[in-house]
């Protein structure tokens, strides 16, 4: 994503003037690198990792961040209710008809 000046080292004293200037020319204002990280975890957690590869993703050993990122996931109770209420709906027409002796 970014490299030290003139193809070499990125380090920690130019890395700054280069995130400045990166957002300056892309116009995205007051984001901080590590925003980077926060944004690329909660898609990763939204497009289903698990636990242990956000883990593993964040360089973690405790489940404790990698938590922080998957309450984003709660957001598929409701997809969750609704195949569980298509599975219940398919199965009563089965039911319906046995009781009415079909």
């Amino acid at each position: 994503m970014f490299t030290g000046a003139r193809g070499g080292q990125l380090r920690r004293n130019n890395f700054r003037r280069l995130w400045l200037r990166a957002l300056e020319t892309t116009g995205l204002g007051d984001v901080h690198f590590h925003d980077l990280r926060h944004t690329g975890n909660t898609l990763a957690a939204t497009g289903g990792a698990t636990t242990r590869e956000l883990m593993q993703r964040m360089g973690h050993s405790s489940v404790r961040a990698a938590l922080i990122y998957q309450h984003l996931v709660n957001g598929r109770d409701h997809a969750i209710a609704a195949h569980v209420d298509e599975q219940i709906r398919k199965a009563r027409p089965a039911e319906s008809d046995e009781a009415s002796g079909t």
